[in-house]
């Protein structure tokens, strides 16, 4: 009888392998479905294999926006026990002379900051800004200076060493900086190309002990094609997110840094959002 029943059961189970395998991806068995056909896997192509490697490397990114600041003294390591204009002055009494580069200001914007204290009303550099941009505890000095051609200079300062250095220095036409998390996000107007706008997240590198572009987008933001009048593109739509994709268009993009001497039109400088000093 043992056998006879180990016969039997044998018999079961392929009866139901048979079974199983007969209604594998028929409809309303419930069983697996064929998905259809799958698209083949296609890999990175390199372009140019044969191209030599280049011998002499450029500077690394963001070495020339590192500067100490002469003559300033910060108390305690907070940043917040220093005046940003002096900060800025301080800089500008260093390379009075600097039209480009990361010291680079328009001639009568290094004159109106040396008129700050007696005419404070039209003094280019705006309210500062503090948040721990480097992940050490302490806020860094986040400051901004406007310019002629509707262009924004945008410095961060870090206390080290019981002074100030600087780590970050940008020149664009500006329309918002804002904070998210540790990164400063700056929406830039895209000269030329009208319903677009660039938005850049620069965020701290402990190698290079600077703050430098992590993700550079360009994002269509009003409708596309055609060019408004003045050769102005339409105002920027919904907020959206950097790298986030959601909503927009967005693509990597290298742009030119206009600089103090730029002179296309942009929106008008809009100032970060407000935070707690």
């Amino acid at each position: 009888m043992a056998a006879r029943g180990v016969h039997v059961a044998l018999g079961v189970l392929c009866a139901l392998c048979v079974s199983a395998l007969a209604g594998c991806g028929s409809a309303g068995t419930g069983g697996l479905e064929s998905a259809g056909p799958t698209s083949p896997a296609v890999g990175p192509v390199r372009l140019w294999p044969d191209l030599p490697p280049a011998t002499n490397p450029p500077i690394d990114y963001g070495e020339s926006d590192i500067q100490r600041v002469p003559g300033i003294r910060v108390a305690g390591g907070d940043v917040r026990s220093v005046d940003a204009v002096e900060v800025v002055r301080a800089e500008v009494r260093a390379r009075p002379d600097a039209r480009s580069g990361a010291d680079g200001l328009y001639e009568e914007t290094a004159r109106a900051i040396g008129a700050c204290v007696s005419e404070p009303a039209s003094c280019p550099v705006m309210r500062p800004y503090y948040r721990d941009l480097t992940g050490d505890g302490r806020d860094e000095l986040i400051v901004g200076i406007r310019m002629p051609e509707q262009q924004v200079a945008v410095r961060v300062y870090r206390a080290e060493e019981g002074g100030l250095t600087r780590i970050m220095s940008t020149v664009d036409q500006v329309i918002s900086v804002e904070l998210a998390g540790r990164d400063l996000i700056m929406r830039v107007g895209s000269a030329g190309i009208p319903g677009y706008e660039y938005r850049t997240a620069w965020a701290w590198d402990e190698r290079q002990g600077s703050m430098l572009p992590t993700r550079d987008e360009i994002v269509r933001t009003g409708p596309s094609g055609g060019r408004s009048p003045a050769g102005r593109g339409p105002g920027p739509g919904p907020e959206v997110g950097v790298g986030s994709g959601s909503g927009s268009e967005a693509g990597t993009a290298s742009r030119p840094d206009p600089g103090p001497s730029g002179t296309t039109p942009a929106p008008t400088p809009v100032p970060p959002p407000e935070e707690s000093p």
